[in-house]
């Protein structure tokens, strides 16, 4: 599994199987934010909720000539290419959805693999059920710049209770990026400063730690 960060909760993910490469896009942004998204090809493309930031499919296409990507915006459970994803209801904010509207949390398995991405989770904390959908993920994609999600000390103390093996932060200030968001350093600090910086996280099953949760950061 090769995972790419594009800025905000965009990553590119890339998964092999016997049906061979899959590339999932998450969260797709429109230019307004600051930053700008190259054009992409994807096989799948998960959108956490509807804002502008986290929804544009206008520079994505398929992988497969003549054929769109396969497009999932709501709770299920789907399958796609030896892809499976599940997607959860949970909230933008910690009012049950009343002032920034809902969210989707969305579980990815490949690779024996499980990858949890949190969407833009604004709930400090997670419902016994959310915890139980989510509590087998190896790697965990969290909002971390507050404002409109959980801040870095929240997205800590969920990293606590779901005990991921990898935790990569996202949604927080990089340069160039017009949202007012936190940066990453009070999620960095609550979490004992040792971080990784890497490009890409390139990662297989065996090679997944098995003690401490690694803290990496993706450059975009």
């Amino acid at each position: 599994m090769q995972i790419q960060w594009l800025g905000q909760s965009c990553f590119k993910i890339q998964v092999k199987s016997p049906l061979g490469e899959t590339t999932i896009i998450t969260d797709p942004y429109t230019e307004d934010c600051g930053l700008k998204l190259p054009r992409l090809t994807a096989d799948i493309v998960t959108v956490s909720h509807e804002h502008k930031d986290h929804s544009d499919l206008s520079k994505i296409k398929g992988a497969e000539e003549n054929q769109n990507p396969f497009v999932i915006k709501g709770p299920g459970e789907y399958e796609i290419k030896n892809v499976f994803v599940r997607g959860l209801p949970s909230s933008h904010d910690n009012e049950a959805g009343k002032k920034l509207g809902h969210n989707i949390i969305y579980v990815i398995n490949a690779e024996g693999i499980t990858l949890v991405h949190l969407g833009d989770l604004g709930q400090k904390e997670l419902s016994p059920e959310q915890l139980e959908f989510i509590e087998e993920a190896d790697i965990l994609l969290a909002p971390v710049g507050g404002k409109y999600t959980i801040n870095g000390s929240e997205a800590a103390n969920l990293v606590s209770q779901i005990e991921p093996r990898i935790v990569i932060p996202m949604h927080y200030k990089i340069p160039g990026l017009k949202i007012d968001l936190d940066t990453a350093d009070k999620f960095i600090k609550e979490m004992g400063n040792h971080k990784e910086e890497m490009d890409k996280l390139k990662i297989t099953k065996k090679d997944l730690p098995q003690e401490d949760t690694r803290l990496i950061l993706l450059q975009v």
